[in-house]
């Protein structure tokens, strides 16, 4: 039977297993990647099992348990006790980060279940081509700011290696001094778990790219693939002294990426208005929709 005491937290050494595992069952959402859990672990308490050949993982924020789906061949057997469990051991909403596709599988078999959209963390996916090209009429202000940024920087482009990576962390300390990190809870976890990944950028296997204007890093990309077709962009910075400098970093990552993955994850909005206003102007190709369920609701199906 399966108990909370067979979750244990995840560590930077589980990397190989979950890669094993993601290799034949990519997740669909960000949140479940392994970089995003490891980065993330101080505020989301990410923990993990294998049970029956399925991945299940939990996250515990300020003391609220919710687990995810399992991840592997869909188990009948290990849906029902994996729903147990977060009835007697989860939050308010116990289930949660429920994909199209596993909320179609459980509507098959609990066909009088209930589910809430979880619309703030819904990623937003792009085609590749479209943000490489910025084509018509919906991009024109994109472009304006765009080319308006060109003209006025001479910039190079440049991967983040080991040679500039002294240059890449004291830019993000910067960037924490200008967005005043300190002051903002979500700003301060984005921190510690960007630094964290940064700290860690080799072992995880990330990819990046930096824009130098003068003499100086400016802005970066970090990214990384999430399935053969999709990469995820995990975090993407820039100097506020370059009006534009946000658009041609996004761009540059594109054109690096555009002739090995059709889509580009730009992870979700988290209800933050500005982000989604600026997330929504460039047109997803489609959303990660993602779901959770009520403890209320989850107790009806025992």
């Amino acid at each position: 039977m399966l108990k909370l005491e067979d979750f244990k937290p995840v560590e930077l050494e589980d990397k190989s297993l979950f890669d094993a595992h993601y290799k034949q069952y990519p997740p669909s959402h960000s949140d479940n990647m392994f970089t995003t859990m490891i980065s993330w672990k101080q505020y989301g308490g990410y923990q993990y099992t294998f049970y029956k050949d399925n991945l299940l993982i939990l996250s515990n924020v300020r003391n609220r348990i919710q687990f995810r789906p399992p991840s592997g061949r869909l188990n009948k057997d290990v849906f029902s006790e994996l729903i147990k469990l977060a009835i007697n051991e989860g939050s308010k909403d116990p289930l949660g980060v429920i994909d199209i596709e596993k909320k179609k599988w459980l509507s098959s078999i609990y066909p009088k279940l209930e589910y809430d959209t979880d619309r703030d963390y819904f990623d937003y996916v792009y085609k590749s081509s479209d943000l490489a090209e910025l084509s018509g009429s919906k991009y024109s202000k994109i472009r304006n700011r765009l080319n308006k940024f060109k003209k006025n920087n001479d910039y190079l482009i440049e991967k983040i290696t080991d040679k500039n990576f002294d240059e890449i962390r004291k830019f993000l300390k910067r960037w924490c001094l200008w967005k005043d990190c300190e002051s903002d809870p979500i700003l301060e976890n984005e921190k510690q778990a960007i630094l964290f990944s940064m700290d860690h950028y080799f072992d995880l296997k990330l990819s990046g790219i930096a824009i130098r204007i003068k003499e100086d890093i400016e802005a970066i990309a970090v990214f990384e693939e999430i399935n053969p077709d999709t990469i995820v962009i995990h975090y993407e910075k820039g100097s506020p002294d370059y009006d534009g400098i946000y658009k041609a970093i996004n761009q540059e990552t594109v054109k690096m990426v555009k002739n090995d993955y059709n889509f580009i994850n730009r992870e979700s909005d988290m209800g933050l208005p500005g982000l989604r206003k600026a997330k929504l102007s460039y047109s997803p190709h489609h959303m990660v929709e993602i779901y959770h369920v009520s403890k209320k609701n989850l107790s009806t199906l025992i």
